[in-house]
């Protein structure tokens, strides 16, 4: 009983024990479970993983993964190993391994896009088998964004980005310019030398097209001797003097009792016979002649047009004009298409639509056509495209993630520089967004890029619609841009303050950039001096600080300039009720004239230009400043000199009731625009209106040979301030 007893109580205890061990050995059983157990666990011969995906690569690109082969047993294990074939390439494979494990790393390394799988096996006699899948993918190089000119832009496979560089100096490269040749490399820009035209005739001006090459114009008119001398050319030899007809004027007297003028060359005081022509033609009223004492003038008539298009009566939302140097008539309006007087009185309707246009080249230059994000130089007669950039295409790494891409501005910098300023929507924002981003590309006569950058700052960072509501470069070539934000929603646009001033070299190198508290406006450029249309502050070019004291009674308005003379838009004077027309010295800005509109009842247009009129028979042309106003017997057109002030001409305008909101000169010839119902001085001005545009016949009333300032309108819309090349 003893034997019974302690057997029972020690085959209690052995269950209990025995139930304990078990459920510890359960709880391990199931932890080990829980872990990924080695591939081939009932072989002793066991690899780490039996399937390696490569990363992506590249052709000649490899790529490198490790995998653990383990030895589980307790001896020694022979292992034989299948060959890989190219691209894939196993190192460290153990022929002979003791218990344990051993790193095998493995290589893709293809020669050519696709996918390619291959399979790893191992065979160890006892210890059993092991198979790894191995798949490799090779992709194309992604195309990297169109290089700048003297660049190279290639895919990084290391950092898998494109990085950009420049090409040595000394390589050949395209300066995008008919009128350079040799060019070069230097320095990551491309340099030409210049080529010499010479037709041999010392009577034409040899010029040099950027688009076209060499070619010849007829020379300035030669110079006399102010006297009675006048200028002629021999085709030979070139300028030469010879006796001006006799009567020309040539002194103050000029009256019909006496008169100074010009007899067998020499300059003598007469007492003029009647009909002698006493008093200089204007547009609408013929020469004064003498009758006695008398200078007698035929009475005024009214200018009328010989050619008119009304956009409202088409239904077209045209309010926008330009017009090109053998005097056709471009008109243009938000993408609808380009009206073109390209061989006659009437427009004819070219298949092209472009939202802003400008001439350049003797070309015409139109942004977000045929589609937004694009900028076409056209043939001005036809329509049809020369070039297109298209910055999505040529900068992808600029257009990724954006909404929308669509050209902003464009301004002319040189015969060879064209400033292409795109916007867009960021990544992620819808159309109504008031956020944007700005992109600036410099192109080259061939719609090559010389430099693209997108543009920073804190202002342009604000989401108010900042917008460049200035764009204007110097005869240099620099360019300067002025940002302000939007006060309202949807074109035409209000600018606010403050304004963003930036400017860059003619290769689109950034030089300088401020703020300021005026609003922005439309920019004008003449002798070093920069001013914003809403401002009455010179500033530096070349910094962009103050020049002087304030010299401008208020706001410039859209200012033109000769060599010698800045002239501001038309301004009222509340104090007195008058209009007037002031002329301020260059450099120095101090004022140098005054017009006033006598007995004009306003208003007068702020929009004015340069033209080159000859006042006398005989003497050279001077440059004047034409614009609109409104007096008693209607809409005028007046012309004012732009060196003293004094009144040229004042011609009545036809049936007008109003200034004209919109003028362009053309060869012998006067285009205004009215009846715009849209605002004038936001941007662009007069949007979606439907205009009339009427073409007055002026012979010898010619665009001025002087320089612009690159206000809004002007010739050609280009925005740049010429070199002076008459006087």
């Amino acid at each position: 009983m003893a034997l019974a007893w302690t057997l029972g109580s020690g085959a209690g205890a052995s269950r209990k024990a025995l139930a304990t061990a078990l459920a510890a050995f359960l709880a391990l059983l199931g932890a080990c479970r829980e872990q990924p157990p080695l591939t081939g666990a009932r072989s002793l011969l066991r690899v780490s993983q039996e399937a390696v995906a490569f990363p992506a690569s590249y052709p000649r690109v490899e790529r490198v993964m490790e995998v653990r082969v383990v030895n589980a047993g307790r001896t020694t294990l022979d292992v034989e190993w299948t060959g890989l074939a190219a691209p894939f390439v196993a190192e460290g494979l153990p022929a002979r391994m003791a218990p344990g494990e051993v790193p095998v790393r493995l290589f893709y390394r293809p020669e050519a896009t696709g996918v390619l799988t291959a399979t790893l096996t191992g065979r160890a006699p006892g210890g059993g088998e092991v198979r790894v899948e191995l798949r490799g993918e090779a992709n194309p190089l992604p195309d990297c964004p169109t290089p700048v000119a003297c660049h190279t832009s290639t895919f990084d496979v290391v950092t898998e980005s494109c990085v950009e560089a420049r090409l040595p100096d000394g390589t050949a490269c395209d300066p995008g310019n008919a009128c350079l040749r040799d060019a070069t490399c230097t320095a990551g820009l491309c340099k030409g030398v210049e080529r010499v035209c010479d037709d041999g005739d010392a009577c034409t001006t040899d010029v040099c097209n950027p688009l076209d090459g060499c070619t010849s114009v007829p020379a300035p008119p030669c110079p006399g001797d102010g006297k009675c001398q006048v200028g002629t050319c021999d085709p030979k030899v070139g300028c030469t003097l010879a006796k001006a007809p006799d009567g020309t004027f040539c002194g103050p007297e000029r009256g019909c009792d006496a008169a100074d003028v010009c007899l067998d060359g020499a300059c003598q005081r007469r007492d003029p016979p009647d009909n002698f022509i006493c008093a200089p033609a204007s547009p609408c009223q013929g020469v004064g002649r003498c009758k006695g004492p008398v200078c007698e003038r035929p009475p005024a008539t009214a200018l009328r047009p010989d050619w008119t298009y009304d956009a409202a009566s088409n239904g077209e939302a045209l309010h926008d004009l330009l017009v090109g140097p053998t005097g056709d008539v471009t008109l243009v309006g938000f993408f609808v298409p380009a009206l073109m007087d390209a061989a006659g009185p009437l427009p004819v309707r070219a298949s092209v639509a472009g939202r802003r246009c400008m001439l350049w080249n003797d070309r015409l230059l139109c942004m977000d056509q045929p589609a937004s994000g694009q900028v076409s130089l056209l043939d001005r007669a036809t329509g049809a495209p020369r070039w297109t950039f298209d910055l999505a295409t040529a900068r992808p790494d600029f257009a990724q993630g954006l909404t929308t891409l669509f050209m902003a501005r464009l301004g002319v910098m040189q015969p060879d520089r064209l400033a292409a300023l795109f916007e867009a929507y960021p990544p992620g924002a819808s159309r109504d967004t008031l956020c944007r981003r700005y992109f600036l590309v410099v192109l080259d006569a061939f719609g090559g890029m010389v430099s693209a950058q997108a543009l920073q700052d804190p202002l342009l960072a604000e989401c108010n619609h900042p917008h460049p509501y200035g764009v204007a470069s110097d005869a240099a070539g620099d360019l300067y841009l002025a940002f302000g934000p939007t006060q309202n929603v949807g074109a035409p646009l209000y600018p606010g303050a403050p304004t963003l001033l930036m400017a860059f070299s003619s290769d689109g190198v950034p030089r300088w950039r401020k703020t300021e508290a005026f609003a922005a406006g439309e920019l004008a450029l003449v002798n070093g001096l920069l001013l914003n249309e809403r401002s009455a502050q010179a500033l530096s070019t070349k910094d962009g600080q103050p020049v002087g004291s304030r010299p401008f009674p208020q706001a410039l308005g859209r200012a033109v300039a000769t060599s010698g003379h800045l002239i501001p838009s038309p301004s009222e004077d509340d104090t007195v009720g008058e209009w007037r027309l002031e002329g301020y010295g260059l450099p120095g800005l101090e004022p140098a004239w005054t017009y006033s509109f006598q007995g004009g009842s306003g208003p007068v247009s702020p929009e004015v230009r340069l033209a080159s009129w000859a006042s006398w028979p005989g003497l050279p042309p001077e440059t004047v400043v034409v614009g609109t106003g409104l007096d008693a017997r209607g809409a005028m057109l007046f012309a004012v000199s732009a060196r003293d002030g004094r009144e040229v001409f004042q011609c009545p305008v036809s049936n007008a009731a109003t200034p004209a909101q919109f003028l362009e000169l053309g060869p012998d010839s006067l285009v205004l625009m009215d009846g715009a119902t849209t605002c004038g001085d936001c941007d662009p001005p007069f949007a979606y209106s439907q205009a009339r545009f009427r073409r007055f016949p002026i012979p010898g009333l010619k665009p001025a040979e002087e320089p612009w300032p690159g206000t809004f309108g002007g010739p050609g819309h280009d925005h740049h301030e010429d070199p002076v090349r008459g006087r």
